[in-house]
């Protein structure tokens, strides 16, 4: 720590910080826009002036740029001297030369940094009468809005895309007055992680296009919430406004997701606004028409079916939260609870599980993945199925750079000499895959083969790393040098990151990987950490709750073993081929479904029950390090229709449990659902202990969920009454449905609904609530972490099965980021942005066969033909089919098959 003086007061300050980090972080506010916390300092803009004195005498100073300026002990500065705040309010002047007056219908308006600055700089006049400069926009996509006539030149957009991000299709063009920040052409952004440019913009060059709906900031009601649409558990914020979701942004977390989020998060979201929707529960008559039922009616037929039937087996889901899991485990009772994952993903959670339970390896956070000089990732497509994990990734080997810079004596934020650093110096990379990802830009080298081809490589590695460990004969002299040179650059690294996961549905892979992980901990006992990426926020949440497989239930079901059946928030056409699901849904009498969404499964279910979808209710998820989080609902559907009869699954699920043992209620809010669930598995009884409950408050206060300056509330619903109605009570946490309450930083609170403080209303006001800047926030990071605590000996190699045979084609899977995750593909916006499904097959096959870039191929699995263009793939190898595996259509059961033949379909 350095001792500097600011505006004649004595602070401590982080010496590896600049000036402007320095100021922002004891509590001073200096206007700003080029500068970022993630992305260092370059000095365009100028606006972060201040004045720095020689000594206490000197009564004159110079001006300094703080963003480029290092921290010096005993530095004098002055940052509200009239000097300096003359000088930044002249350079605002500049800036704004240009900008238009639309602040009454810019999307950005209330969330606005340059608003936020112009008013830090009392700039309230403006001297510039003549013609402005104007842009044509550019069509950025279904997404993004560009609006360049308000750029202020800060190259926040381009040093976050291209630098950070790794985006090559935006960069800034032309110069001196004419400056443009955009692409080439018109066209789709194409990064994963384009919509971060919303909040890096300090103006509203960069808007969310997806809010189609006009509102202000200040207008919505938030929660804090978590992402749905991987493992990673990234946590967001979510504002409604009339029972609708309007803007997703990014909830600081220090060791998650930071200050980024992936696109799928950001924009997915519309399915929950779909107006058609399952809203009241409903039987089927006998000739196939639903009757709407009221809820006493619902329960009533809910327990008729129940006890209709000997066995009733409960299907839970991964897509849904531990309590409403555990209601339904409760409800149909241990021996007849299915966790819906198929037999594949059952056996690599289990094993994952293992480790994660072991403490054997460590599992770093996101922020802790850029820390690592050597990653080897095996059997995983980062980009597509774990964005925010590549991303970090990407941070990883640019890191490099930075330690490069400090033993030069260059500071990190210096961000220009550090990128220019890192185009010659990086850490290295190592992939395994099927086919081609859009890390290998990245990679110091990568190798394709089939399932089995991967994991005798990965053995190959270990036998480099292990002479004890078994030699593997069927590679090539290429191959085995290249496995003894990635076994040597793990074993030169100072820090080793394993990723794979279950998005190869192969037990095998993970096997491999922990391998690996074994052999160099045996070799040389350095930091070695693994990362495993599952389909799902809440799959390790089923694990730990355990269960038999989806297949398995198809089995009792098709023995007569069982006699019916409940889904809950579950799609078993997801899982089974579309055979099966024909046959399971052939007695349509003895099916109860519960869902948000009107799936294939809630259409063919004799009861249907209709819940809350995750923004409408609260719960608790398990992300893929195994920490715990809590999700808050954002509002209360019921309020804005009294005709809905819309419930959280674990409240369906209880209401028919005690009325079919006729016992009273004994789950009356949501943490009497999480003790139970304690006392049944200890090792969640941390949830209970570490994170918030319905009782929290703060100098006796709930949490309010909107800005001080919410307006309109009266009206919400003076289309229905003239009389305003009253808030609803959320019994189930520490939120209220109102701008009531307690809504300032503060220790005990690490769940922020919104982030605002006096003078920064844009996403900038995260500095408020950190202890430094871009650090740990003032309650320190939300969740808890279910494993830390154990204990278990995991050293010993797993026997690993591979057989290398070409006699068949093989099903195996291939992912987009949009297209994958279940709900999310009931979402319009995300719909315009699916590719459409192709045949994915390697170029030697398509020549073998004479196909063209156009041609269609068909083959049959289970008397279902399947038709598709195909794709042709430069580094798949022979006799493998991709197939777009979730997709509807193209269910997980598909992955593995043998298909015996394959044709080109000629019309």
């Amino acid at each position: 720590m350095s001792k500097i003086y600011i505006n004649k007061k004595m602070y401590h300050v982080n010496k590896s910080d600049n000036l402007l980090h320095a100021c922002l972080s004891v509590g001073l506010d200096i206007p700003y826009f080029c500068w970022h916390p993630k992305l260092g300092s370059i000095g365009a803009c100028r606006q972060c002036a201040v004045t720095q004195y020689d000594n206490f005498s000197d009564s004159q100073g110079k001006i300094i740029i703080s963003c480029m300026t290092p921290i010096i002990d005993g530095s004098i500065i002055s940052t509200n001297d009239s000097i300096s705040k003359e000088f930044r309010k002249n350079i605002l002047e500049l800036l704004l030369i240009n900008h238009p007056h639309d602040c009454p219908v810019c999307e950005e308006g209330g969330n606005c940094h340059l608003q936020d600055m112009t008013v830090m700089n009392k700039h309230y006049n403006r001297n510039y009468r003549f013609q402005k400069r104007t842009y044509i926009n550019q069509y950025l996509g279904s997404f993004i809005k560009h609006e360049m006539n308000r750029c202020i030149g800060c190259y926040r957009c381009v040093r976050y895309y291209k630098d950070y991000a790794d985006g090559s299709d935006l960069n800034v063009y032309s110069a001196n007055n004419n400056i443009y920040f955009g692409r080439i052409e018109d066209g789709v952004l194409e990064n994963e992680h384009s919509g971060n440019l919303v909040e890096i913009c300090p103006t509203g060059v960069f808007t969310d296009k997806t809010n189609k709906k006009y509102n202000r900031k200040w207008d919505l009601q938030y929660a804090p919430s978590i992402c749905h649409s991987c493992s990673v558990g990234c946590n967001i914020i979510a504002g409604e406004r009339y029972s609708e979701i309007r803007r997703i942004e990014n909830r600081y977390h220090q060791n998650i997701n930071n200050y980024f989020i992936c696109d799928l998060g950001r924009f997915g979201y519309s399915h929950n606004n779909l107006k058609q929707r399952p809203r009241h529960p409903s039987i089927k008559t006998s000739n196939h028409e639903f009757n709407i039922l009221n809820f006493s009616q619902a329960i009533q037929e809910s327990v008729n079916f129940i006890k209709c039937y000997k066995r009733v087996i409960g299907i839970g889901s991964i897509r849904s939260s531990i309590e409403n899991n555990f209601a339904l485990k409760e409800l149909v009772g241990e021996i007849n609870f299915s966790h819906g994952m198929s037999n594949k993903e059952e056996a690599c959670v289990k094993l994952i599980l293992d480790v994660l339970n072991s403490n054997e390896f460590y599992i770093p956070s996101l922020k802790e993945i850029e820390d690592y000089d050597v990653i080897l990732i095996l059997g995983e497509d980062l980009t597509q199925t774990s964005p925010r994990i590549a991303l970090s990734v990407r941070q990883a080997i640019k890191n490099k750079a930075k330690k490069i810079a400090e033993l030069n004596r260059i500071p990190n934020w210096n961000s220009s000499v550090v990128s220019h650093i890192s185009e010659n110096f990086k850490n290295s990379l190592y992939i395994i895959y099927t086919h081609e990802t859009k890390l290998d830009d990245i990679a110091k080298w990568s190798y394709f083969g089939s399932v089995d081809e991967q994991i005798a490589f990965g053995c190959s590695i270990i036998h480099n790393l292990d002479i004890n460990s078994s030699k593997v004969l069927s590679l090539n002299d290429h191959l085995s040098k290249k496995s003894s040179l990635i076994a040597q650059d793990l074993i030169n690294a100072k820090k080793v990151l394993i990723i794979s996961g279950m998005h190869s549905f192969s037990k095998s892979i993970i096997q491999t990987s922990i391998n690996i992980a074994i052999s160099i901990k045996r070799k040389k006992n350095n930091h070695v950490a693994l990362t495993f990426a599952t389909p799902s926020a809440n799959t390790l949440g089923l694990g730990i709750m355990s269960g038999f497989s989806i297949e398995k239930a198809f089995q009792k079901l098709n023995k007569k073993e069982a006699d019916a059946v409940i889904f809950m928030e579950y799609d078993v056409y997801r899982y089974l081929s579309k055979h099966d699901c024909d046959f399971l849904f052939k007695n349509k009498e003895n099916t109860l479904s519960i869902d948000h969404q009107y799936t294939k499964t809630y259409k063919n279910s004799k009861i249907n029950l209709p819940c809350m979808n995750f923004f409408e209710s609260s719960g608790t998820i398990i992300n893929f390090e195994g920490r715990a989080q809590r999700f808050f609902k954002v509002y209360d559907p019921m309020f804005f229709d009294e005709n809905n009869c819309l419930y959280e699954s674990w409240k369906w699920l209880h209401f028919i449990q005690c009325k079919l043992l006729n016992k009273k209620i004994s789950w009356s809010n949501l943490d009497d659902v999480i003790i139970s669930y304690g006392k049944k598995y200890p090792i969640l009884k941390k949830i209970k202990t570490f994170l918030p409950n319905s009782n929290f408050r703060i100098n006796n206060q709930k949490i309010a969920r909107s800005p001080n300056r919410y307006s309109g509330r009266t009206a919400l619903k003076s289309n229905i009454n003239i009389h305003e109605s009253s808030q609803p009570t959320d019994v189930n946490t520490m939120f209220s449905f109102s701008m009531e309450g307690y809504n300032s930083p503060n220790k005990s609170l690490a769940y922020i609904p919104f982030a605002w403080f006096p003078g920064w209303n844009s996403p900038q006001a995260w500095n408020k609530f950190q202890v430094e800047i871009g650090r740990e926030l003032i309650a320190g990071d939300s969740g808890v972490f279910l494993f830390k605590d154990n204990k278990k000996n995991m050293n010993v190699y797993f026997n690993v099965k591979y057989t290398i045979e070409k006699k068949y084609w093989s099903i195996i899977p291939y992912y987009h980021i949009f297209g994958n995750e279940e709900l999310t593909q009931y979402s319009s916006i995300i719909k315009k942005n699916i590719p459409l499904p192709y045949i994915l097959i390697s170029r030697i096959d398509g020549m073998e066969m004479n196909l063209k870039d156009n041609s269609i191929i068909e083959f049959s699995y289970l008397n279902e033909n399947f038709r598709l263009k195909i794709c042709l793939s430069k580094y798949l190898t022979s006799k493998q089919i991709g197939l777009p595996i979730g997709r509807k259509g193209f269910p997980i059961s598909l992955v593995g098959e043998k298909i015996k033949h394959i044709k080109e379909y000629i019309k």
